[in-house]
């Protein structure tokens, strides 16, 4: 067999399993519900284990303390479930817990439209709990993808001890496709870092019953080794503000410690995190550029104007969290005129609109005109929309 039909559900299902998730929870919810059934069906197959918990607050507390005791976890809901995990997302945040969280965004607000596909969560994930501080999100545009960035999601949060994000939709769970085997790309996945037993003389900062400092902040951006329960080291595991041996503490200089390591472990490594495909047609002074599901018609759009003889150019963005600056500042070099499609009301074109003034400021250069391709009734944006937005502005 060369190729098979296919749902993101279940290519996102096997992506964690092949990174070795062996922990599931997580509430019914359209459209995720069908990530539940899989992991149900197949994590006993591998001596994992998964659960149908009582509510989506239980779900993501199970996946936090399954971590916590040597678990590698994952758990999905749509967006009224992050409503719901938002707390937890934060203790994930403060207790440094490798998760990777499913979002499969439908239409809202509140309950919205549960079997209807949208967009419109990519601000809330990124500021849907207390403090602001960094997550990360990565957004597949294909099946195969759904699969990739999976075991690239469960990478990065053992990378990053946090919380990670898949963002998908509707229409990428349910939809079926036909996808080559040789498009699944088998992304490493890395063994989590587990601090070792203690040798040699102890830290003067440390406590005579401890053996390691589970929450040390030097320097600033490092990644402790993480101290799970049951194993040779004293766990502290709190939702508050602590010092380096997870004892709360109102110290500001501790503290603040404390949370500029929270953000400097993410923001300073950004090179690491950024994922997406430029595809860049020397003289072109257009930029499609968009993301999940409608990056599918983008594509599709930019093969009909390349063919009709147009100078076009098109970035797909896949981590959406931190926002790569970097690939979008190659992206805009030379473009004066920017569309960005999503199925919201523009929440993710205000980021590229940051970007795109800071590099115009740094290089003394016009920023480019930036306009939105909204829908938000329901429907997928098509390759005509991409095609008539940009005829329409061509002189």
């Amino acid at each position: 067999m060369t190729r098979e039909y296919i749902d993101g559900a279940t290519a996102i299902a096997r992506g964690a399993l092949d990174a070795g998730c062996n922990f599931y929870a997580g509430y019914p919810i359209t459209p995720a519900t069908p990530i539940l059934l899989h992991m149900a069906r197949e994590l006993p197959k591998v001596g994992g284990i998964a659960v149908e918990a009582e509510d989506e607050i239980a779900g993501i507390g199970m996946c936090i303390g399954s971590v916590m005791g040597g678990a590698r976890a994952m758990t999905a809901t749509s967006g009224p479930g992050i409503s719901l995990y938002s707390e937890n997302i934060g203790l994930a945040i403060m207790g440094e817990t490798p998760l990777v969280i499913i979002d499969v965004q439908r239409m809202g607000p509140a309950t919205g439209g549960a079997t209807t596909s949208a967009q419109g969560d990519i601000q809330f994930i990124r500021w849907g709990t207390s403090g602001g501080y960094p997550i990360i999100a990565l957004a597949p545009s294909s099946v195969a993808e759904c699969y990739s960035l999976t075991r690239k999601a469960f990478d990065l949060a053992e990378r990053f001890r946090c919380p990670v994000f898949l963002v998908v939709d509707k229409e990428m769970i349910s939809s079926l496709a036909t996808v080559e085997l040789m498009t699944y790309e088998e992304v490493p996945v890395r063994e989590r870092n587990i601090a070792p037993p203690a040798r040699g003389t102890r830290d003067p900062r440390w406590r005579p019953e401890e053996t390691y400092l589970p929450y040390s902040f030097e320097p600033v951006d490092a990644v402790q080794p993480l101290a799970q329960f049951g194993g040779p080291h004293i766990v502290r595991f709190t939702t508050s503000s602590h010092d380096e041996h997870g004892f709360l503490t109102k110290d500001a200089t501790k503290v603040g410690r404390l949370n500029r390591h929270l953000d400097s472990k993410i923001s300073q490594h950004n090179d690491e995190i950024e994922m997406g495909r430029l595809d860049r047609q020397d003289g072109a002074d257009t930029l499609f550029i968009a993301y999940g599901t409608t990056a599918r018609a983008m594509e599709e759009a930019l093969s009909t104007a390349r063919a009709e003889g147009h100078r076009v150019s098109a970035l797909v963005v896949q981590s959406l969290w931190p926002v790569p600056e970097r690939l979008l500042n190659e992206a805009l070099r030379g473009v004066r005129r920017v569309i960005v499609a999503e199925q919201n009301l523009g929440q993710y074109r205000r980021e590229i609109e940051l970007v795109a003034l800071r590099n115009a400021v740094r290089n003394e250069t016009p920023p480019p005109s930036i306009e939105g391709l909204n829908r938000i009734g329901g429907e997928q944006i098509m390759p005509e929309e991409f095609l008539a937005q940009w005829e329409g502005g061509v002189a």
